[in-house]
């Protein structure tokens, strides 16, 4: 991955965790500057050996790469003071969800390379999921290193329209809070049958893990193909399912995307 000065801006979770991947790579600490208003986060990346530093524009002027890593609803003010400085030279890399790149645009005016991407906490653990998007005017070399940069913490895609960066909000950016909800209540279902927590909480996230290292490992075989081999007719897993069948479960879960899509597009509208 080629070295360039990165700044940035926001240090909360996905930053922490794009910076710590990036490290874990043997990227430079010294080509790396973090800017955030709280002192104790700063602090945190002071003794990665990261560079710190509170004033934007300062360190936005000095870097080759700008990732814009702060809450959508703060972008409009962030960018404010940086619409000043030159970004013809720059590529600026938006982590922000529902911020369209015509919207960066506006923002930042002299910003000529820009790449939108939408990624998962999962990142927190090397196990993320990104979404990429660029317009056609990002530099192939620009879009090479967003990339790498991002594969530091999972795998990555590139989606050809940007419209589509709502679907990938749906299917990854927000979905580790379904299986997060999903084995919340096995847990609580576990419980209800006195079954201890820590018990309870080691059987529903070992076969979570199980399943899941099952579909990775078996990439020809459905999902559907999966669900079926567990399945036997008139048996404990068939009972199960169903229940969720009589409770409409695949509509369910496709209301619950479509809500998410439907919520990422007002966003991009508001902000």
């Amino acid at each position: 991955m080629q070295q360039k000065l990165i700044a940035f801006i926001g240090g909360g979770n996905m930053a922490q965790a794009i910076v710590l991947g990036l490290l874990k790579q043997g990227y430079p600490a010294a080509q790396i500057i973090i800017n955030d208003p709280n002192e104790e986060k700063r602090a945190y990346f002071a003794k990665l050996g990261v560079q710190t530093a509170e004033n934007n524009v300062e360190s936005v002027t000095r870097a080759e790469v700008v990732l814009l890593a702060v809450k959508p609803q703060m972008m409009a003010d962030v960018c404010a003071p940086l619409s000043a400085v030159d970004f013809s030279d720059k590529l600026l890399i938006s982590i922000a969800a529902g911020i369209s790149t015509a919207r960066l645009q506006a923002l930042i005016p002299s910003a000529k390379s820009i790449v939108r991407v939408m990624p998962n906490t999962p990142a927190l653990v090397g196990e993320g999921m990104s979404g990429l998007f660029a317009p056609e005017n990002t530099a192939e070399t620009d879009r090479t290193f967003a990339q790498a940069l991002l594969n530091a913490v999972g795998k990555t895609l590139w989606v050809t329209e940007e419209n589509q960066m709502h679907t990938v909000t749906a299917a990854s950016g927000s979905s580790p809070a379904y299986f997060f909800l999903m084995l919340e209540a096995m847990q609580q279902s576990l419980i209800e049958m006195n079954i201890d927590t820590h018990t309870a909480r080691q059987l529903v996230q070992q076969s979570m893990l199980g399943a899941a290292k099952m579909v990775v490992e078996n990439p020809h075989i459905t999902l559907a193909t999966l669900r079926e081999n567990v399945t036997s007719k008139g048996g404990t897993t068939a009972a199960a399912l169903d229940v969720f069948n009589k409770r409409q479960f695949n509509q369910t879960v496709e209301e619950a995307m479509q809500a998410c899509v439907a919520r990422s597009q007002e966003m991009e509208a508001l902000f």
